[in-house]
């Protein structure tokens, strides 16, 4: 991975039809400037329908090529104009990550008819019923693809389980019965066994299933070219396959990428899943997201314990660090917005400290119009460029009050560049950081624009300034953030 790399969720919920692969092709240079070296992108699959965001993960041969569902291209583009950008992004020397869907189906051609049982919503693992037949749309043939790729259908005794009754037209979580056929285990233990999530659940012990799969995965790899692959869901589907399925790609190619979405508050439960899954999968710091959530709507919240209990803390080569995603924004189903004035702050805590592999969050840097916010483009475009800049070395803390902390990375050899920030979450403040006896005499600027520039003492401190409910970051005044060094 590149040093001081950056991922970029390329994507926001109900990201406009029909523009972002185009958009990625356009732009690829300007990410590369930004210092981004990875792009996570969307669900490629076709979903149930030209609207679909891709988790509705109808076909996963379908790429944006076939008629069906309505569309040829899918959300985001065509096939042709997906193998586009991602060669783009290639050209600039940036990964791409794929993200799979691997949990459920959705929009199945067929409904079949087959034995199921009623289950407790909050408690997967109690039957509420006796076993009876129930109809599903479960079948999935594809007959837009007629078998191009593969000619693989599936049927009711693929999954595990559906919501759906349409011969009743109930909607109710059911457990689809069969010989040896129960909730995968390696899934989380919250409402009993959390192996169900939504639409027709994937069994990943069936060996037609884990075979499927992993054509598609080495499909992905092999013929579209990803180099990593952002799983989804991870909390509902057997650790064991992703074990598998992750450790068979690294045979081949030993330095693909992986990263999981296990959202949980719980650092605990991730360090067990990452021991389940031999390291091999990063995760998102879903914890560390929830103490910005909290530190942005408590007023009492003490900045220095803005790590506790957060992945990059205690597993730090295993955690990407985010601020928000498409499922934390305002009005998805996972709301946990960040509140604003915490942004940049955040994007501080994240991009400028020595751990972690940090993720920009397009709706940050393009902004989001469905739900009337601006984004924070000029200001996280300085940060990323600074990250690359000056955000090097070792890291010095200052864990200096409930609302004050401070950081300086006193940069290296190849980029000497030294870097103070500073946080106030109450008053405007002030805090006299040391950021080398070498840097005696320099101007330092407050790269956030907010102070005007102060001169390093002889002893090599900076007297730094921070506004209320803010941060400030600061290095040599005559830094070129454009891609140049300071001259010695």
């Amino acid at each position: 991975m590149k040093e001081n790399g950056v991922m970029y969720q390329a994507f926001y919920w109900d990201y406009p039809e029909d523009r972002l692969y185009k958009e990625l092709a356009e732009k690829a240079g300007d990410l590369a400037a930004l210092g981004i070296s990875g792009v996570w992108m969307p669900p490629a699959a076709k979903g149930t329908s030209p609207q679909d965001v891709g988790y509705g993960s109808y076909d996963y041969w379908d790429l944006g090529e076939f008629d069906q569902k309505g569309t040829i291209r899918t959300r985001y583009g065509t096939r042709e104009e997906l193998e586009k950008a991602i060669q783009a992004l290639h050209d600039q020397g940036l990964q791409v990550y794929a993200d799979m869907v691997f949990n459920h189906k959705n929009g199945a051609d067929e409904s079949e008819v087959f034995q199921a049982v009623m289950v407790d919503q909050n408690d997967r693992s109690k039957d509420v019923s006796e076993a009876y037949d129930i109809e599903g749309w479960t079948k999935f043939t594809f007959p837009g693809r007629k078998g191009k790729y593969s000619d693989f259908t599936w049927h009711y005794y693929h999954f595990n389980g559906i919501d759906f009754d349409q011969k009743t037209g109930t909607k109710a979580i059911y457990r689809i019965l069969g010989e040896g056929k129960y909730w995968n285990e390696g899934t989380d233990l919250e409402k009993g066994n959390f192996d169900y999530l939504m639409a027709a659940d994937i069994d990943h012990d069936h060996p037609d299933v884990v075979e499927e799969l992993t054509r598609v995965a080495d499909f992905m790899v092999n013929k579209m070219g990803y180099d990593g692959f952002r799983y989804d869901a991870l909390k509902h589907i057997s650790s064991h396959f992703i074990d598998v399925l992750s450790a068979h790609i690294l045979e081949e190619k030993p330095d693909f990428y992986f990263v999981g979405e296990y959202w949980k508050n719980n650092e605990g439960v991730m360090g067990h899943y990452l021991n389940e899954t031999a390291y091999n999968v990063d995760l998102f710091d879903v914890p560390l997201h929830f103490n910005f959530a909290q530190a942005a709507s408590d007023p009492s919240y003490d900045i220095r314990k803005i790590f506790d209990g957060s992945l990059v803390q205690d597993k730090p080569l295993a955690a990407v660090t985010f601020v928000d995603n498409h499922d934390s924004q305002l009005g998805q189903s996972l709301e946990s917005w960040v509140g604003d004035w915490f942004k940049e702050i955040a994007y501080a805590l994240i991009l400028f400290r020595k751990d972690g592999y940090p993720c920009v969050f397009a709706g940050d840097l393009l902004g989001i119009p469905d739900v009337d916010y601006p984004g924070m483009g000029d200001r996280l475009s300085t940060m990323l460029k600074l990250r690359q800049q000056a955000a090097y070395g070792d890291q010095d803390d200052y864990m200096v009050t409930p609302t004050k902390m401070a950081w300086v990375r006193r940069g290296t050899e190849d980029h000497p560049n030294p870097l103070a920030v500073l946080i106030s979450t109450g008053d405007m403040d002030q805090e006299r950081l040391f950021v080398g006896q070498e840097e005696a005499g320099r101007v330092y600027k407050d790269w956030s624009g907010k102070n005007e520039e102060i001169t390093i003492d002889e002893e090599g401190f900076g007297t730094f300034t921070v506004a209320p409910g803010s941060v400030t970051y600061w290095t040599r005044e005559d830094l070129d953030l454009d891609g140049g060094r300071t001259q010695e």
